[in-house]
């Protein structure tokens, strides 16, 4: 489920031949283009591709191997109005919903960047004050905002409690199982699910907000265990189990993948 602003492509660029693997970066830098800082990363692709990228609204360009500077920076000049907008956007949605969101910092953990097993970790470590404005997490500096141990712990501990409850509501309702679920910090999506395997992936940020969310996520990648795609299948399937889905993915919408 993605939560990305993308623009139209540019069709000007030439792909670099005998290469397949398209997701593939080559070159990565980071320029200055009309006053914005703007990561380039040049890949094995015909078209070029501008993305802003949540939380702090980076700018990013996708862009052929063999492509110009000047052409990358006429793609981007152009667009500046967009860009600028949209970062607002981003930036503004994403401030309010950490006002919004009322989670508290644990101290202690030993945690990493990388997924996280459902039984894990532990339930140790002392509460963190959450309105103080010098704490870099504190609710008064949303904008400082970043992923650590102590707000990690916290979504683990809190989806940990939830998915006992959700799994035993939900599997005899859909009729099928993930054989593995990982908490994972996500950069654009809400979840995903390979349903050969049965592996279901949980953005963490989810332990962090309503816990309607949570659910409905999890309804929608287990649904995928049965349907590949969003067609009318998994459409009807969808509406059978949550009967509100829609109103549930538009609310989720709103907010911004941190």
């Amino acid at each position: 489920m993605p939560n990305n602003h993308r623009s139209q492509r540019n069709n000007s660029g030439k792909a670099s031949r005998g290469v397949r693997n398209r997701n593939r970066m080559l070159l990565e830098e980071t320029v200055r283009i009309a006053g914005m800082t703007v990561t380039i990363m040049r890949k094995p692709i015909k078209n070029m591709y501008l993305r802003i990228k949540p939380p702090n609204a980076q700018i990013v360009i996708s862009a052929p191997s063999r492509m110009s500077q000047a052409a990358i920076a006429r793609f981007v000049t152009e667009r500046k109005p967009w860009i600028e907008q949209a970062q607002h956007t981003m930036l503004q949605v994403r401030d309010e919903q950490i006002r919004q969101s009322d989670f508290n910092g644990l101290d202690g953990v030993n945690g990493s960047n990388g997924p996280e097993n459902l039984n894990g970790l532990k339930k140790t470590g002392g509460v963190g004050d959450r309105n103080n404005p010098g704490d870099p997490n504190s609710l008064n500096n949303p904008r400082a905002f970043v992923w650590n141990d102590a707000t990690r712990r916290r979504a683990v501990q809190t989806i940990n409690a939830q998915l006992p409850v959700l799994l035993a509501k939900w599997t005899p309702i859909i009729g099928r199982k993930p054989t593995h679920i990982t908490l994972r910090i996500m950069t654009s999506r809400w979840g995903s699910c390979t349903p050969k395997t049965g592996r279901i992936r949980l953005n963490l940020q989810l332990g962090l907000m309503d816990p309607k969310f949570l659910e409905y996520v999890l309804v929608h990648e287990m649904t995928h265990l049965w349907e590949n795609g969003h067609g009318e299948g998994f459409q009807r399937r969808m509406s059978a189990y949550l009967p509100q889905w829609r109103q549930l993915r538009r609310e989720l919408n709103r907010h911004v993948v941190l």
